[in-house]
């Protein structure tokens, strides 16, 4: 199963080009009788799961735009450039409903959401007929299939908040006039059914002795992880039933005193790990696999992704040994500034080991390493030899997947894709969703303030367990206060994961936080909004709006098909 994400199997409904729900309307199953006669066994079930799985490696997904693109700009990250055209259009907000990528992720979500139902209404007749082995094997098989359709529609919901719900493949193969848009708490509930069931059906990773290889494949600690954050953003915009911080306090729990999963004691080593193909069950809940044992270099072959590439450091190509990386994203010094201030506060710059481990002030030319040495406006001042860089936001780049310092061996030498892991859920998080779910439970505990700390103690190369009153978050602060250190820590953590955007977005303050961080960087550089009043530097504070960007648009095509439903606010 080392390849479990990438073999589609050939008697999908589907095609891996990413159809809309709506396509399905078209598809005629000339594959049925076939389908009906396989699936004897737990092997033949196992095969037939990993297309089920196949759908999170598209670009749509997490190749790219799930990763990448569609959470790029940020409080702590920017697209490269100024204009607003080709794939800067998403990170300036300067899109709309026809957007080609938009109508991508919503059709690979629900071609996974298609293959999910398909594989679990040909498994359950046939799971009686097994053997006890077998059987034992196939209920844990249902439960990855009910996580992974759990994980889709979350993404589903997170970015589109108002979709049909397809509970079945009848669903999917009605006329496109029939289709509605289900409540959020509508989807959020079968979410949540999907997610209990996975808990009770599938075993700890580390305990696991039914499955032949569990490598990057959901247990019991990724489904309960995935729904603590569930429930977190139940609690949140724009639902906010602020009821479900209970349970997201009590799912989170039941991962953390498992004692099944723990942070790995160097930061450093999730970024080997990912680089190289390396997956590690006590912090790794749920992790999207590119890495390929034997690499073609040809991408249609591969499964490739463009991390490392657009969120890594800067580095040009050399023949036959490595391809360049574009490096799209920027950091923006607002983040910068602040993640050094708050160091210094506590005790020196560079205390932090997260610090200089996520953000590269560097690249990588044919010479070597090269460091960005031109001063930024603020630094010596009264230095007449400073050369003050024209555009310092355009330099400082994300670390973690830094491909020229990481990968041992192999890797596509590619200049657009790469064979870099992507993590969708580390325990790290569940730590920090643990902390904030307790906090607005029940007010700042010592146990919300503990969990905080073991995350930021390992930040700081320092036992995760050991109390450091120099570096600890101490007891006595407010709800307001630790609210906010947790909001800090997790940008500190996660910083470039993905994470970011829908964290804001469940927070409520996407909008402002896109506006007060343009305001900063204007402020901070004038000249980098001197262009134009809508052409300077941090582009999507002059197109985010609210009550319009918190939510994708529903694409055009769907729209125009689906005749019941209705365009998200402020996307006509």
């Amino acid at each position: 199963m080392k390849k479990l994400f990438y073999i589609l199997i050939s008697f999908s409904l589907l095609a891996v080009s990413a159809p809309s729900c709506s396509d399905l309307l078209d598809e005629e199953s000339q594959t049925e009788i076939a389908k009906n006669n396989y699936m004897n066994d737990a092997a033949e079930a196992e095969s037939v799961l990993q297309g089920v799985y196949r759908a999170m490696v598209g670009e749509g997904c997490y190749a790219y735009n799930l990763s990448l693109m569609f959470n790029i700009t940020t409080d702590l990250a920017q697209c490269e450039g100024k204009s607003t055209e080709r794939f800067r259009a998403i990170p300036t907000n300067y899109f709309n409903a026809t957007n080609a990528d938009v109508q991508k992720t919503w059709g690979e979500l629900y071609y996974g959401v298609y293959c999910a139902n398909d594989f679990l209404e040909h498994l359950e007749p046939k799971i009686e007929t097994y053997s006890y082995e077998d059987q034992l094997q196939a209920r844990i098989f249902m439960g990855e299939a009910r996580a992974l359709r759990a994980l889709y529609y979350f993404e589903l919901l997170r970015w589109w908040g108002h979709i049909p719900l397809l509970k079945t493949t009848a669903d999917s193969l009605k006329p496109a006039a029939e289709f509605t848009q289900a409540a959020p708490e509508e989807v959020l509930a079968f979410i949540e059914s999907d997610l209990k069931f996975a808990v009770e059906a599938l075993p700890w990773a580390s305990d696991d002795r039914v499955r032949n290889n569990v490598s990057y494949r959901f247990s019991r600690g990724g489904a309960a992880g995935l729904l603590a954050k569930v429930y977190a953003t139940w609690a949140g915009y724009p639902v906010q039933d602020e009821t479900k911080w209970e349970q997201a306090a009590k799912m989170a729990k039941l991962v953390v005193e498992s004692g099944k999963h723990s942070l790995l004691p160097s930061f450093e080593t999730l970024w080997e790990n990912t680089c190289n193909g390396v997956w590690d069950a006590r912090e790794s809940l749920i992790e999207v696999s590119f890495y390929a044992p034997a690499v073609t270099g040809t991408t249609s072959l591969d499964p490739v992704s463009r991390i490392g590439k657009w969120n890594g450091v800067a580095t040009t190509s050399i023949e036959g040994k490595r391809g360049s990386n574009a490096a799209q994203v920027k950091v923006v010094y607002p983040f910068i500034r602040k993640w050094r201030n708050w160091q210094q506060d506590m005790g020196g710059l560079g205390v932090d080991q997260r610090y200089d481990l996520s953000i590269a002030d560097y690249k990588y030319t044919a010479l070597g390493k090269e460091k960005y040495t031109n001063k930024l406006p603020e630094e010596d001042p009264d230095d007449p030899e400073a050369k003050v860089d024209p555009d310092p936001w355009q330099k400082f780049t994300p670390a973690k997947w830094d491909t020229e310092k990481y990968i041992r061996q192999g890797g596509l030498i590619n200049n657009d894709k790469s064979n870099v892991n992507w993590y969708v859920l580390r325990y790290a998080d569940v730590l920090l969703l643990y902390a904030e779910a307790l906090n607005e439970w029940q007010g700042p505990t010592s146990d919300a303030i503990e969990v905080l700390n073991r995350v930021r103690r390992r930040g700081f190369g320092q036992d995760q367990f050991s109390p450091n009153p120099a570096i600890d978050t101490p007891a006595g602060v407010s709800q307001d206060e630790l609210r906010q250190i947790i909001r800090d820590e997790r940008a500190y953590e996660l910083c470039f994961e993905g994470q970011r955007r829908q964290d804001l977005v469940r927070w409520g303050i996407y909008v402002r936080t896109i506006r007060e961080t343009g305001q900063e960087v204007w402020a901070w550089f004038p000249e980098s909004s001197a262009t134009s009043s809508k052409g300077g530097n941090y582009t999507a504070a002059h197109y985010t709006q609210r009550n319009k960007n918190e939510l994708f648009p529903l694409p055009q095509r769907e729209v125009d098909l689906m005749t019941s439903c209705e365009q998200n606010i402020g996307w006509n």
